[in-house]
């Protein structure tokens, strides 16, 4: 069982930066088990994928919509996956979920999700 906890959103320029944060609270396997990724949600939009991170942290890769501009990272010590956001745009605006998966691509649980604003 997993449950995730994202926090770090808020409202911002044009232009500025963010760090999501999320924190994984575990019972049984390691968070190194784990894939990490990042979705987010806009208002009458389906769901989509921003980024993934392996388990060990060594591999990892983003949407084209958000490449050169965001990156992901995990501290595993701290049972924490990050999403650093730079030169955000009004199209970034959305909930941002976390989310876990032992195989990459399909994940089984889920954050409830934070929200970040981008004014122009």
């Amino acid at each position: 069982q997993v449950q995730l906890l994202e926090s770090g959103g808020g409202l911002v320029q044009t232009g500025g930066s963010l760090r999501l944060s999320c924190l994984a609270s575990l019972s049984g396997r390691t968070f190194t088990s784990y894939y990490m990724g990042w979705f987010r949600e806009a208002p009458g939009k389906e769901r989509e994928f921003v980024a993934v991170i392996s388990g060990s942290g060594g591999d990892h890769s983003l949407s084209e919509s958000v490449k050169g501009r965001f990156t992901i990272s995990r501290n595993n010590s701290l049972n924490m996956v990050y999403l650093h956001m730079s030169g955000l745009q009004p199209e970034d605006t959305a909930v941002y979920y976390c989310a876990a998966g032992q195989r990459n691509g399909f994940y089984r649980y889920w954050g409830q999700g934070t929200q970040v604003t981008v004014s122009s």
